[in-house]
């Protein structure tokens, strides 16, 4: 289609402002009663006028306001990249392979069932409960550890890679709470004074044990992968 005859279409002249030119288009778009050839037409006329408009301008013939968007001038909005991916991207090759960029319902959910599963190991099994070996606290542990697979495999459906990475979170945290409970076994055995309340031992080594423990599996379920 030359450009005489997108004019022409249009019903302008080579002198109409682009104004001028988006009315006509407008005005020829709302009055079609056909919904396809003759709408494609309006639509490439007018992409033609405005591209012999930016080719006028281009060799310095007329003026055409900034407003005017032509397609070649249109470029994608750049990405931006939140703090989160700023630091995966900074990470060693095999570490971006487990790192993940959480969303906050990742976060919350197993931050939720952490919570409830600590509460369980501090406030309900008692210290003289736990030392008994009665598996109260092991199946704690085991609860967070099934919540930590759960949470993992459904980021991406790998159940295999979800229990290696959940072991591995288990087993770091039994070793990382065993290091710490041996300067703290004191303070978590010896009944705590205060004031005129003198309470009894908040903690045995193994409760504080499977919270440091739970702790890392919330860890593990919501920033890895």
């Amino acid at each position: 289609m030359s450009e005489q005859s997108s004019y022409e279409l249009l019903g302008v002249t080579e002198e109409a402002s682009f104004d001028e030119i988006q009315t006509a288009r407008d005005r020829l778009v709302d009055a079609s009663e056909e919904a396809g050839t003759k709408v494609e037409q309006i639509e490439a006329a007018y992409d033609a006028v405005l591209m012999h408009r930016l080719r006028l301008r281009q060799e310095g013939k007329i003026k055409v306001p900034e407003r005017i968007r032509f397609p070649e001038r249109i470029t994608p909005a750049p990405k931006v990249q939140d703090k989160a991916a700023e630091v995966t991207k900074n990470l060693p090759g095999w570490m971006q392979d487990l790192a993940d960029q959480p969303s906050s319902m990742d976060i919350l959910l197993p931050a939720l069932i952490t919570l409830v599963l600590m509460s369980i190991a501090v406030f309900y099994l008692t210290p003289a409960a736990t030392a008994g070996g009665d598996g109260a606290l092991e199946l704690v542990l085991a609860a967070g550890a099934a919540s930590s697979i759960y949470f993992l495999n459904r980021k991406e459906g790998k159940f295999g890679r979800s229990f290696f990475i959940t072991m591995a979170g288990m087993f770091a945290g039994l070793i990382v709470g065993s290091l710490l409970a041996i300067p703290l076994e004191n303070v978590l055995t010896q009944p705590q004074d205060l004031g005129d309340l003198v309470t009894a031992a908040t903690l045995s080594v193994k409760q504080f044990i499977v919270v440091i423990s739970l702790g890392i599996l919330w860890v593990t379920s919501s920033f890895l992968r």
